[in-house]
C-alpha cells in the first residue's frame, strides 16, 4: 500500500493535497480534554472516513495515468558485457543506471536461443512448439494472439520499431517500421506499412531516432502506450558506429577462463559444433574487408580507423596461439563498441522520458533475446543450454514500485513477457499463455507457487553452428540435458562446477539426484504440452517468401 501511495501522490496536485490536508484536520479536530470513551469511537470513524477520502483521491489521479511501456530489446547482448552484472570487459553507464533506479535479475533465462524464436515466445507468451516458430527459417504466424494486441483492445497504442526478424509483417501494432531480416549495421532499409524507407545512419542511432519520433510527433499523449524499441546490435557481424571505431585500441580486453577449453567430460556435440573464435569466424566477422554499403563519408571513417591495425595485423604474419589471441581481441572489441552504441542510445530514451515528463509513469524494461559467448568455451554464438546462452539479462525500472537498486534471483524466463506487460497495463493474461507475470516479483512479494525449475529446447539441426538438438531442465543449483537424437545425457551441478566443464551424469552419487531432476523434467513436458520433436535430420524446408512491396521514395 505505502509504495502505490508513493507512486501515485507524484500525480497528486498542490491544490488537491491542500484541500485533504483542510478536510483532515475538519474531521480530526477535538479537544483533548474530552477524549473519552464516547468521543474516541468517533474519532475512529472520522480518520477512516479521511483515509478513504485519501484512497479515492489517490486512486482516481492513478486511473487518469495508466502506466506506460518502454521494451528495449537488444539482439545477442551477453550478460557478462554488462557492468551492472560484474562485467571485466566494459561500462555500460546508461543500463547501470536502469539497474540503479530498478531491479537486476540475476537469473533470467530464455526457452529456446535463437532470434526469431525468442522473440515469437515474448510475443505469444507459449513455447515454440505452441507457437510455431521453431527455428529462424520459419516464418512467424501473426493470426494468432499476442500481447500487442490484447493490449490495443484496452486503448493501448503499440509501437514495434527495429528488428522484428519474424518473416511476416506485424500485427497487433498500430506504428511499425522495421529492419528486412537481421538488417545491416549501417543504413538499413526498413520495412513499414507504406512500404519500404531507406535511411542513412548507423542502424542502432537510427532506431533510437524513429522511437523517439514516434514518442514525440506520432503517438496520441492522451493514450497510454507500449513501445518495443528494438536493436539490431550486437549481433554478427558487430560493426561499431563511427564514434566508437577506435575504442579499446591500444588494450587487452581480459580472456575468459575457459576460452582455450578442450571440451573433455562432455557430449559429442560440444566438439563438433562450428562456432569457435579459433576456426569459424569470418573475414567479414574480422574486418579485415571494409563493408559494401558505407556511403563515401561512413567508408572513410572506416578506413582510417581499420586500415592501419589491419596493415599491422598482415605485417605481424601471427601463427598459433598468437593468431587465436588476435582474433578474440578483434571479435571481442568490436562487439563490445556495438554495445557503448546501444548503451549510448538507451541513455537518449532515458533522457526524453525525464525531460518529456512520461518517466513517473513509464516502466522501463531491458533485455535481449538470449544470452552470448564471449569467447566461453572458445566460442561466439549461443543455442546452447549451457549457461553464457540460456542465461538474459533482464532489468526494470518501475518508479515507485519496484525498490531502486535491488536484486532478484528467482527463476524467471522470457515466457513470462507477455504477461508481465499485460499485468503492468492491467489486462488479464489468456488461460493458454504458459508464463508467470514478475509483477508481484517487482513488488518484492515472491508468490508461494513460483517456479522451482525452468525448461528449454533447442530445434534447429541441421542449421547454423551445428549445435545438435537438446532439451533439459533447469533448477537453482542443477541442470539436466538431453541430446534427444543422440540419446545423450549430460547433468551438471552449477555450484561446484558453474563454468559446466565436467557432466556428472551417470556417477553413483548423482544418481538420486539424475532421478529427480528426469521425472521433473517429464513434469515440465507435460506440463507445457511438449510433442516429441520426430522431425528428420534434414535441412528443414524454409517458408516461401511474400513478395516485397513496391518501393516507395523516402
Amino acid at each position: 500500500m505505502s509504495t502505490d501511495i508513493a507512486r501515485c501522490n507524484r500525480y497528486v496536485n498542490v491544490s488537491s493535497r491542500r484541500q485533504l490536508t483542510h478536510k483532515f484536520h475538519q474531521n480530526t479536530h477535538f479537544p483533548v480534554a474530552n477524549l473519552n470513551s464516547q468521543i474516541l469511537p468517533r474519532l475512529m470513524n472520522k480518520l477512516i472516513h479521511t483515509f478513504l477520502l485519501i484512497s479515492l483521491v489517490i486512486g482516481q489521479v492513478c486511473e487518469g495515468k495508466p502506466l506506460n511501456i518502454l521494451f528495449i530489446f537488444t539482439d545477442d547482448h551477453a550478460y557478462q558485457a554488462i557492468s551492472a552484472y560484474g562485467s571485466n570487459r566494459n561500462q555500460t553507464p546508461n543500463i547501470d543506471r536502469l539497474a540503479k533506479e530498478g531491479m537486476l535479475f540475476d537469473r533470467a533465462f530464455v526457452t529456446n536461443s535463437i532470434c526469431a524464436p525468442s522473440r515469437a515466445v515474448i510475443l505469444t507468451g507459449k513455447h515454440s512448439h505452441l507457437n510455431g516458430q521453431l527455428t529462424n527459417g520459419q516464418r512467424f504466424d501473426g493470426e494468432q494472439q499476442t500481447f500487442p494486441k490484447l493490449l490495443q483492445k484496452k486503448g493501448y497504442q503499440t509501437a514495434m520499431v527495429g528488428k522484428w526478424h519474424l518473416k511476416s509483417d506485424p500485427t497487433g501494432f498500430d506504428f511499425w517500421q522495421v529492419l528486412q531480416g537481421q538488417g545491416p549495421y549501417y543504413n538499413p532499409p526498413m520495412n513499414t506499412a507504406q512500404g519500404v524507407k531507406k535511411i542513412t545512419g548507423y542502424t542502432t542511432d537510427v532506431i533510437t531516432d524513429v522511437s523517439l519520433d514516434w514518442l514525440k510527433n506520432k503517438r496520441d499523449p492522451n493514450k497510454p502506450f507500449i513501445l518495443m524499441s528494438q536493436h539490431k546490435a550486437p549481433h554478427r557481424n558487430w560493426q561499431p558506429g563511427p564514434k566508437y571505431l577506435t575504442k579499446y585500441d591500444g588494450i587487452d580486453i581480459p580472456e575468459p577462463k575457459t576460452l582455450r577449453d578442450n571440451y573433455k567430460n562432455r557430449l559429442e556435440p560440444a566438439t563438433t559444433q562450428a562456432m569457435t573464435i579459433d576456426r569459424h569466424l569470418s573475414t567479414n566477422d574480422l574486418k579485415i574487408r571494409t563493408p559494401g554499403n558505407l556511403t563515401p563519408e561512413q567508408k572513410a571513417k572506416w578506413d582510417a580507423a581499420y586500415g592501419p591495425k589491419n596493415k599491422a595485423f598482415e605485417e605481424a604474419n601471427l601463427q598459433g596461439d598468437e593468431l587465436f589471441k588476435w582474433k578474440y581481441q578483434r571479435y571481442v572489441k568490436d562487439y563490445l563498441r556495438c554495445i557503448d552504441s546501444v548503451d549510448e542510445n538507451i541513455g537518449r530514451l532515458l533522457d526524453y522520458l525525464d525531460k518529456s515528463g512520461l518517466a513517473e509513469n513509464t516502466v522501463v524494461i531491458y533485455s535481449s533475446d538470449q544470452g552470448w559467448y564471449l569467447g566461453e568455451h572458445g566460442w561466439y554464438d549461443k543455442r546452447w543450454m549451457y549457461e553464457e546462452s540460456f542465461r538474459t539479462p533482464l532489468i526494470v525500472r518501475w518508479p515507485g514500485v519496484t525498490k531502486a537498486g535491488s536484486k532478484n534471483k528467482d527463476l524467471v524466463q522470457n515466457l513470462d513477457y507477455a504477461q508481465t506487460f499485460l499485468d503492468i497495463c492491467g489486462v488479464k493474461s489468456p488461460k493458454e499463455m504458459q508464463g508467470q507475470s514478475i509483477v508481484p516479483l517487482l513488488k518484492g512479494k515472491k508468490p508461494k507457487n513460483w517456479r522451482k525449475s525452468l525448461y528449454y529446447q533447442y530445434y534447429e539441426f541441421p542449421g547454423a553452428h551445428s549445435v545438435r538438438r537438446h532439451y533439459g531442465v533447469r533448477t537453482e543449483t542443477h541442470k539436466l540435458i538431453y541430446f534427444y537424437k543422440l540419446d545423450g545425457w549430460e547433468l551438471y551441478d552449477l555450484e561446484k562446477d558453474p563454468n559446466e566443464l565436467s557432466s556428472v551424469y551417470g556417477k553413483p552419487e548423482y544418481a538420486a539426484l539424475t532421478k529427480e531432476l528426469k521425472n521433473e523434467l517429464n513434469r515440465l513436458r507435460k506440463f507445457y504440452k511438449v510433442p516429441v520433436d520426430d522431425r528428420p535430420l534434414t535441412q528443414a524446408p524454409r517458408a516461401p517468401r511474400k513478395p516485397k512491396k513496391e518501393k516507395k521514395k523516402s
